[in-house]
This record gives structure tokens, C-alpha cells and sequence, in this order.
């Protein structure tokens, strides 16, 4: 009978994993010092990229848009596109503008963001949100050369988005 004591250690460790990664230290360019959680949310999707000329004249993948669920518990709460824009299911919406960027884990994630919300549309959750964070990002890069203008490409990736008021 050894094993049942040992449950409820195991269930706090866990809990104090999922504390540590909270406390995470985020990259100074994606801090948000003094401000509060109103959420955290989960999203997979895909981003999206264009193959455009550059100021080279020369072909390349540029980044279009993102399209993404979100999901808290295993549910889809709400969706994330080109603005960008986040949308909860209770009508709550905000729009951001990137303001700060740290390195994804490898060269094949996104970066980790900080983005400042410059409007909020309906009423709900997302209404008092002033900081939108994207990091904890898996994948989305693009590799590869493109050989026609307009052909789209998207690259499948996953990240955690964490929605912060003032205060």
C-alpha cells in the first residue's frame, strides 16, 4: 500500500510545475511589468505567407496572416486572425500592434511577442485587455524558395497567448 500516499505528492508536484512555468521569467522585450492575467489561452493554427517580390526585385516568402483557435481546456473559446485580431466566444474582441519580439526555442518557431491592443470591439472578457503576449511558440516558420508571386504557403504552429490589463 506504499503507492497510495505517494498519490497525493505526485499531484503536488505537479502543481507546483505548472507554478514554475507561470513564473516563468519572459525576455525583457515581452514584459509586461505591472500588469495582471485576465487570461491565458492555448492556440493552434496555421500562419499564413505570400510570395512577393522584394526590394531586391528578388522572390520570398513574406508573412501574410495568422489563422488560429484558441482553446482553454480542450475547448475552442475563440479565434485569432490577420489584424491581428483575437476573438472571444463571448463577443469580446481586440486588435494589437507588435511592439516588442524575443526568439522562438528554435529556428523553425515564430518569435515570442508583445503586442500593445489599439482597439477592443463588444463587451466580455477581452474588454479591459491592454497587453497581448504570444510566446511558449512551436513552429510557423516558413522555409523554402518561392518561385511564383501569389502563391500562398502556410506553416502549421502552436502557442500560448496570454491577454494582460493594467494593474
Amino acid at each position: 500500500m506504499p503507492i497510495k500516499p505517494a498519490i497525493p505528492c505526485l499531484l503536488l508536484l505537479a502543481a507546483m510545475a505548472g507554478q514554475a512555468r507561470a513564473a516563468d521569467r519572459l525576455p525583457a522585450a515581452i514584459a509586461a511589468p505591472g500588469e495582471t492575467v485576465v487570461l491565458s489561452v492555448h492556440a493552434e493554427g496555421a500562419q499564413v505567407y505570400e510570395c512577393k517580390a522584394g526590394a531586391d526585385g528578388k522572390l520570398a516568402w513574406a508573412f501574410r496572416e495568422p489563422i488560429a483557435t484558441l482553446l482553454s481546456d480542450g475547448k475552442t473559446i475563440g479565434r485569432h486572425y490577420a489584424g491581428p485580431n483575437w476573438e472571444h466566444a463571448d463577443g469580446s474582441a481586440v486588435t494589437g500592434k507588435a511592439v516588442g519580439n524575443a526568439p522562438g526555442a528554435t529556428a523553425a518557431d515564430i518569435p515570442w511577442l508583445k503586442l500593445d491592443v489599439t482597439a477592443h470591439r463588444g463587451s466580455g472578457v477581452l474588454t479591459p485587455v491592454t497587453t497581448v503576449q504570444r510566446i511558449h511558440t512551436y513552429g510557423g516558420q516558413l522555409a523554402g524558395a518561392c518561385d511564383k508571386a501569389g502563391e500562398f504557403r502556410s506553416a502549421p504552429y502552436a502557442a500560448d497567448y496570454v491577454f494582460l490589463k493594467k494593474g
